[in-house]
């Protein structure tokens, strides 16, 4: 039997619950094959930290905020995305102020560090 991940995505804020990502965010992953069009932004609940293996934050602020609310018995979950990417560190920027490119750019550097943590969580059966 193969091995099973799951992902999802919150936030550390609740700015935006409820809705679906950017415009921005959307078409630069469907150019990529990637449909996000039924992804809605949500919070981080106590659920994510017992249930889940790795809480992945993009920047160091947001793993601060999630240092915050995260059970003591958890924090050993708590990660920097881009630890994963093959530069080994960093911050993902906003892609707000990236310019036209920005998006791609953020996308470029997701896209990196998934593909790290699924060589670091061992080959798929």
């Amino acid at each position: 039997m193969g091995q099973r991940f799951e992902f999802d995505s919150a936030g550390t804020h609740a700015y935006h619950v409820g809705e679906a990502p950017d415009a921005r965010t959307q078409r630069a992953a469907k150019a990529r094959g990637y449909d996000l069009s039924t992804q809605r932004a949500r919070r981080v609940t106590d659920f994510d930290f017992v249930n889940f293996d790795l809480l992945l934050a993009m920047g160091a602020d947001h793993l601060e905020s999630l240092r915050r609310v995260c059970p003591r018995e958890q924090a050993h979950k708590l990660r920097l995305f881009l630890e994963f990417s093959s530069e080994g560190g960093g911050e993902v920027p906003d892609p707000y102020y990236g310019g036209a490119d920005g998006f791609e750019l953020v996308l470029d550097l997701v896209e990196d560090a998934a593909h790290g943590l699924l060589r670091k969580l061992g080959p798929l059966k």
